[in-house]
């Protein structure tokens, strides 16, 4: 399965941003979707996984501001960002245990 992110972009503290994963075949079969995230000089971090049960959950980092959601129906990830800080400055990616890693996507936040 092929993983192609979007959504990101450039947005000042406090803002929102909604990252979409689209795949390339269905996903209601994956058991785990996740979102990661990485800068510069440091290894990636999750930042949040769904089930195929639809069971969420968060790295520490994200304190409520986030969430991650799917449908199955439009072979889609996504992920609400919400009260973005400078610190969630990050190329985002989304991961599945049998795809490779895609480009990502940008996500700036800046005043």
């Amino acid at each position: 399965v092929q993983l192609v992110e979007s959504g990101g972009g450039l947005v000042q503290p406090g803002g929102s941003l909604r990252l979409s994963c689209v795949a390339s075949e269905s996903i209601s079969g994956i058991w785990i979707m996740d979102w990661y995230r990485q800068t510069p000089g440091r290894q990636r971090e999750l930042v949040a996984r769904i089930t195929s049960g639809y069971s969420t959950s968060y790295g520490d980092f994200v304190k409520g501001r986030f969430t991650i959601s799917r449908d199955n129906a439009k072979n889609t990830v996504y992920l609400q960002m919400n009260n973005l800080q400078p610190e969630d400055t990050a190329v985002y990616y989304c991961k599945t245990k049998n795809a490779p890693w895609g480009q990502g996507t940008q996500v700036t936040v800046s005043s």
